[in-house]
């Protein structure tokens, strides 16, 4: 979108802060790159250029703008949504991939030579991989350093830099001040990013940005109705769950706001903070573009009644496609209610055990290293999905198949496919929470065919993957309205154990409309 000038302008021009993400605009006569929705004078077209991230204005020599935050905006919805080697490169510098492993890790992952991927990133987006990474480093950086009591030697390793001088650096060209500068600015003035609860201890607390308008109910209902017990729970007004990271395990607990989701996170090394941060942000699928989605499925008068009363339904996601893949094939013709008791299972005998003294969870989801060790009798299903359980960890393990960030979701598809026991339902749905296709529709599914029916559109799977074309690239999203018609437990955020005073009522209720 950046390279369309008009348009960007007339973005800037009007504040639309819907296009936040899409592209940062810089402006040479200051020197400093905002975000669309700056609430500044709008530069004069000849003074501006545009960039597609922050790291490529950074790398032009551009600095944050202070007022309007850019840093802080939500992420591109192109990256989720396109499946060229940029977008999934961009998913894996996200995820931490360049940090840990470097550009000969990120490439590898890739299946390209480190040199591709530099080219193909500079080609598009100005910039190369060890830049975009460390934007990704300077961005972190600022929100330890707003929200949290850290000493800026432990921000600064935390954030993933290797030494204090490349961290005091990198602020000072970033964001044109001082760590200590960024620190009492934020103290005194509230700025977005500021700790939702500062100075509680046990945790570290985030805003969430998000694209309005957002659904939470429907999302945060699904995600703790089919919660994995000791692995996740709700609990104090929020959705909690544990995390196997890179460098070590983690709690995290969402609670939606009116305009960011509070993220309070417990980690055992904080070198993961920006891993965490991400996967939280694809587990609740914060970086669509609910305008871009409204737009298409509109158009389909079976479903614009519904998605004009609740616009920006989210796809609840996960934070680990491996463990989602599992869950998935545990639930193969089984209540949801059963799905959890087999998964709970799993969990107990072989998920590593962890310390919440704050609340009820024990367990991290097993690995599929750790699966490897199950024994098939223990699995209170039929021999046939025993049978497919096993295949499927061993894919795993054996990195036949790949369902991380980075993953080639056709190529994904195609080797789950060609394991016995994967059918139709459970690839689309593998391909929907696990790999983030925004485009996957399981049409045989009972509370897709149930929507359907009550919309009066077609139910045999034939005739409504055919009338699903008209909702391409979105049928990801169009499942979640039509999962919306039934009244089932993954509609129904259990508002009963929300604090009253925390939820914001006046916006928005955990039990979204019935469809008429």
């Amino acid at each position: 979108m950046h390279e369309d000038f008009e348009r960007c302008y007339r973005a800037v021009q009007s504040k639309d802060a819907r296009f936040d993400g899409w592209f940062v605009t810089a402006v040479a006569t200051t020197g400093i790159y905002c975000r669309p929705s700056c609430p500044a004078r709008s530069p004069l077209a000849r003074n501006v250029a545009f960039y597609p991230t922050a790291a490529a204005a950074q790398h032009a020599g551009f600095r944050a703008c202070k007022r309007c935050r850019p840093d802080a905006s939500p992420g591109s919805p192109e990256w989720d949504m396109r499946q060229d080697v940029v977008a999934r490169a961009m998913r894996l510098i996200a995820d931490g991939t360049v940090d840990r492993e470097g550009v000969s890790g990120l490439a590898s992952r890739l299946g390209y030579s480190a040199r591709q991927v530099e080219r193909h990133l500079v080609a598009e987006l100005g910039t190369g991989p060890l830049a975009l990474a460390r934007a990704n480093r300077a961005q972190t950086a600022r929100l330890l350093i707003e929200t949290s009591a850290m000493t800026y030697s432990e921000v600064a390793f935390a954030a993933g830099f290797s030494s204090i001088r490349q961290f005091n650096d990198t602020v000072r060209s970033v964001f044109a001040g001082t760590p200590t500068e960024l620190r009492a600015r934020a103290m005194g003035n509230g700025a977005p990013g500021v700790a939702v609860a500062a100075g509680t201890p046990g945790g570290l607390d985030f805003r969430l940005p998000f694209r309005a308008p957002f659904v939470p109910g429907s999302l945060f209902g699904h995600l703790a109705a089919t919660g994995v017990p000791g692995c996740e729970e709700v609990r104090g007004g929020a959705y909690r769950r544990t995390l196997r990271l890179p460098n070590g395990n983690g709690i995290v607990a969402l609670m939606p706001r009116a305009d960011h989701v509070a993220c309070r996170l417990v980690l055992d090394d904080l070198r993961d903070i920006p891993t965490a941060i991400a996967r939280c942000r694809r587990l609740l699928d914060l970086d669509a573009d609910p305008e871009a989605i409204t737009d298409v499925l509109s158009g389909d008068p079976a479903l614009a009644t519904l998605v004009a009363r609740t616009p920006g339904r989210r796809i609840p996601r996960t934070v680990d496609g491996a463990e989602m893949a599992v869950r998935v094939v545990l639930g193969q013709q089984v209540s949801t209610s059963a799905a959890r008791t087999h998964a709970g299972r799993l969990a107990e005998c072989h998920g590593a055990p962890i310390d919440d003294p704050t609340g009820g969870l024990n367990r991290v989801f097993p690995s599929f290293e750790a699966l490897r060790e199950l024994d098939p009798d223990v699995l209170a299903m039929p021999k046939a999905r025993r049978a497919t359980i096993l295949g499927l960890i061993e894919a795993l393990a054996g990195g036949v198949i790949e369902l991380g960030v980075g993953a080639d979701r056709e190529r994904a598809r195609h080797q789950l496919a060609g394991l016995s026991g994967i059918g139709p339902w459970t690839l689309e749905v593998i391909a929907m929470r696990a790999l983030g296709d925004p485009d996957a529709f399981p049409a045989t599914d009972m509370g897709v065919v149930k929507g359907a029916a009550a919309l009066g559109l077609p139910t045999t799977p034939a005739t409504l993957v055919a009338h699903s074309r008209s909702w391409q690239p979105w049928r990801s999203y169009a499942v979640q309205y039509l999962w919306a018609t039934q009244d089932h437990p993954i509609n129904r955020w259990p508002i009963n154990r929300w604090p009253i005073n925390r939820w914001p009522i006046n916006r928005w209720t955990a039990e979204e409309p019935p469809c008429p």
